[in-house]
């Protein structure tokens, strides 16, 4: 398998195009057409520096895995949106390396916690996000309801990177 790259990337940039056109579409098969609504929520500018960021996991040249974050509302918080692994590349650690990157490109932008939520039709995202140390802020032993939001936060370490932390050290 070759090796991957970290690319910085902005929202219609053509290499974002799988990541708008995979998730979209699982967003509307898992949820409806209230999934073209929530992948429009958010224009470019939210996920672009100083307070935002979209990053891209690279094999040779193309785009495997992805994932952006914008300020939240609370201060020194980092909200994590737009999860994607490509179908072909899944079960490979390829969503838990983008949080760490993530993860560690917000906290060197001065962010001191990560928030984020994925939805109840979701279990792989909930299972990636404990297994990554992200805290419940929902009692994840309860059926969710239907279609609320499960969030999550994460405190992010003030030495060291994030990437360190979980056990991977970037690659860039």
């Amino acid at each position: 398998m070759s090796a991957l790259t970290v690319e910085r990337a902005v929202l219609g940039d053509p290499l974002t195009e799988p990541l708008i056109r995979e998730l979209t579409h699982e967003y509307v098969t898992r949820y409806g057409p209230g999934g073209h609504e929530e992948m429009a929520r958010y224009g470019a500018e939210e996920f672009t520096p100083p307070d935002g960021l979209l990053l891209l996991l690279l094999r040779d040249g193309v785009p495997v895995a992805g994932g952006a974050y914008r300020r939240h509302r609370d201060p020194r918080t980092a909200e994590v949106k737009r999860m994607w692994t490509a179908a072909a590349h899944r079960r490979q650690g390829l969503g838990r390396r983008v949080l760490a990157e993530l993860e560690s490109a917000a906290r060197e932008a001065g962010y001191r916690r990560i928030f984020l939520t994925t939805g109840p039709r979701q279990p792989e995202a909930k299972g990636l996000y404990l297994a990554a140390g992200y805290t419940p802020l929902f009692d994840p032993d309860a059926a969710p309801e239907e279609f609320r939001p499960l969030p999550f936060e994460k405190h992010l370490p003030t030495t060291g990177t994030a990437a360190e932390a979980a056990g991977k050290a970037p690659t860039r």
